[in-house]
């Protein structure tokens, strides 16, 4: 069993420890895959960190979930652009 988990963030390939929640990866990736920007264009990071904002919303292989609330799978499509 690996304790890697090989997901793509915005059609990047990114790998992050197992059990990872998608916010990680999203912060892993570093300037990939802001979930939301401000009214600037900033990068914002999950607020709450337990699905009560609504600030990590993502599409996620096809459905819209919180990256927050969210393990990574491996080969999981996440996109924050949607």
């Amino acid at each position: 069993m690996s304790n890697q988990t090989l997901l793509h963030i915005d059609g990047q390939p990114v790998r992050v420890k197992a059990g990872s929640s998608v916010a990680a990866a999203l912060r892993i990736a570093g300037g990939m895959g802001a979930a939301r920007t401000s009214v600037t264009g900033q990068p914002r990071a999950p607020f709450c960190g337990m699905g009560v904002c609504q600030e990590c919303r993502v599409q996620i292989d096809g459905r819209r979930r919180l990256a927050c609330q969210t393990v990574c799978a491996e080969g999981m499509r996440v996109e924050t652009t949607a």
